[in-house]
């Protein structure tokens, strides 16, 4: 009986051991199929990694792009805020400009304004201070007019007596309303003009118009001739004296003869500040211009 259960246990060791090996190569089998099955998800993973970083390049290369995109619009849109700010600050400038000139402009209308209701007073003046005076004061022009064949002798330029007793007389009224306090800052000029007739040439009669006229002007700033220091000093620095020799004769009526004895005359006349006026409206109106093609 012993030896049957050594047999028995002889031939039973192998089987156990069989058993162990045949574990331990299934858990081998097993380890290195969790091996291959963990580095095919490594190399799955480093594949996706790798994926993701190409994508993760691209998108930041898309994204630098952008922010050079966006960089070059904000550059663009800061240049159009200054243009359009440097264009805004212009059009204030030209628009101050319009309205500078606009304002001198209506100043200057109302100066020329007063001086032509000025020349109408001036005449009117000079009308009412002469109305029981032989003289005439022109309704247009309020000049007065000195026949020469009453102040000087033929071919002379020299005063007669009694024609200094004339312009005694008619000098210091005319000029006395012309250097009225209210109508003195409108005169520009007054101006003593000689005329002659046709006879003889040109400039003879040039020389003896301007004679004339200057010996009317010299009486003028005598004192002794009822003109006032004040009023002399004003003259001085208005009077202008002028030969116009026969260029401007007077004709007789409805007809083209001259009328020799009228064109013989001195005149005295005033020039009002219309052309100074007119010449600076023309000034504004040429920089309103300027201004307005400035701001279109």
């Amino acid at each position: 009986m012993r030896n049957k259960r050594k047999n028995r246990a002889v031939f039973e060791a192998p089987s156990y051991w069989q058993s162990y090996s045949d574990m331990m190569a299934a858990l081998l089998l097993i380890f290195i199929l969790m091996i291959a099955i963990t580095l095919g998800i490594y190399r799955q993973k480093q594949t996706d990694l790798e994926n993701a970083q190409i994508s993760l390049n691209a998108t930041r290369s898309e994204l630098e792009l952008s922010q050079e995109d966006l960089q070059a619009s904000m550059d663009a849109l800061e240049k159009a805020y200054a243009q359009a700010s440097s264009t805004e600050a212009e059009l204030a400038a030209a628009y101050r400009e319009i309205d500078e000139a606009q304002a001198e402009l209506r100043a200057t209308k109302s100066e020329l304004e007063d001086i032509v209701g000025i020349r109408t007073d001036i005449i009117r003046a000079l009308q009412e201070r002469f109305s029981n005076s032989s003289m005439q004061v022109d309704s247009q022009t309020g000049s007065i007019a000195f026949s020469s064949d009453v102040l000087f002798r033929y071919n002379s330029s020299v005063l007669t007596e009694n024609s200094k007793k004339t312009l005694e007389e008619i000098i210091p009224m005319y000029l006395g309303v012309l250097l009225q306090d209210n109508f003195r800052p409108y005169i520009a000029e007054i101006i003593i003009e000689g005329h002659t007739d046709t006879d003889g040439g040109y400039q003879s009669n040039m020389t003896l118009s301007f004679n004339r006229a200057n010996a009317v002007a010299n009486f003028c700033l005598d004192s002794d001739n009822g003109l006032t220091d004040t009023q002399i000093g004003q003259l001085q620095e208005l009077m202008t004296v002028n030969g116009r020799s026969y260029s401007e004769p007077i004709y007789q009526m409805n007809s083209t003869k001259v009328d020799m004895a009228a064109s013989r005359r001195v005149e005295i006349k005033f020039r009002l500040k219309e052309d100074e006026m007119i010449e600076k409206i023309t000034e504004v109106l040429n920089q309103g211009t300027a201004a307005e093609e400035t701001s279109n």
